[in-house]
């Protein structure tokens, strides 16, 4: 599978990979990994192996500041994010063929949701366990959230590592307008996530697909985690996204 790098919303290099189906592939797929992930978890790893089966391309790559790719996370914020992923379908565009599917982990579910509309050639989103809408990662920050808005910065740790989040990222996330981008989303949805997810609440699921207009279809991934750690969990949102995308994918 290819590695190669891009330029990112920042003008950093961000680290990616393309998988690619045996024989010419059916469509290319567009893949953003949770808050402070990275590409190669084993969600990523299994959604794409599961399309590449199905003969969808699939790539993935590091946000600004995360995993391979280069920046200083401190920097980003969810619109950077968003403009990471429009750079990374221009370079598909320009190299291959532009991606007809976004999906997205966690708040990287949030984020294909608000790119869609920059990428024109798109024709199917599918979220996995993504919050209705940006702001949710506030709740995420805890005591620290208090520190970031008196002092305009603060480390956090998040998933054992220690992270610094500025101010601007929570004006930023707070201004996003969600709701009028999923109900303007003009693309097939797939709405997955688990109804005991501990992170981010099944909730949040029911808000995005009750704003979103048809084609719309949701999967309960039930008895998963919000990572979806365990591999059977994440094959099995990898079957169904094969399976779904088929039928919107030119």
């Amino acid at each position: 599978m290819p590695r190669f790098e891009f330029p990112g919303s920042q003008g950093t290099p961000l680290a990616a990979r393309l998988e690619l189906p045996e024989g010419e592939p059916k469509a290319y797929a567009l893949f953003a990994h949770c808050f402070t992930c990275n590409k190669d978890v084993v969600a990523a790893a299994r959604l794409a192996r599961g399309l590449t089966a199905a003969g969808v391309a699939v790539l993935r790559f590091d946000f600004t500041g995360l995993g391979g790719s280069e920046g200083e996370f401190e920097n980003t914020d969810f619109s950077s994010n968003v403009g990471d992923l429009v750079a990374a379908a221009d370079h598909l565009r320009e190299q291959y063929a532009a991606p007809q599917l976004l999906i997205g982990h966690s708040l990287g579910g949030a984020a294909v949701l608000a790119a869609r509309h920059a990428v024109p050639e798109v024709r199917a989103v599918a979220t996995i366990a993504a919050p209705a809408d940006p702001g949710h990662v506030a709740g995420l920050l805890g005591e620290q959230r208090s520190e970031i808005e008196l002092n305009g910065e603060a480390e956090v740790v998040l998933a054992g590592r220690k992270f610094r989040i500025r101010k601007s990222f929570l004006e930023d996330i707070a201004a996003q307008p969600q709701a009028s981008r999923i109900r303007g989303l003009k693309a097939a949805l797939l709405v997955m996530h688990s109804p005991v997810d501990a992170e981010v609440g099944v909730e949040n699921a029911r808000a995005i697909f009750d704003t979103a207009r048809h084609p719309k279809s949701f999967v309960a991934l039930d008895g998963a985690d919000h990572l979806l750690t365990d591999r059977d969990d994440a094959a099995f949102a990898a079957e169904i996204l094969a399976v779904w995308a088929k039928r919107y994918l030119a």
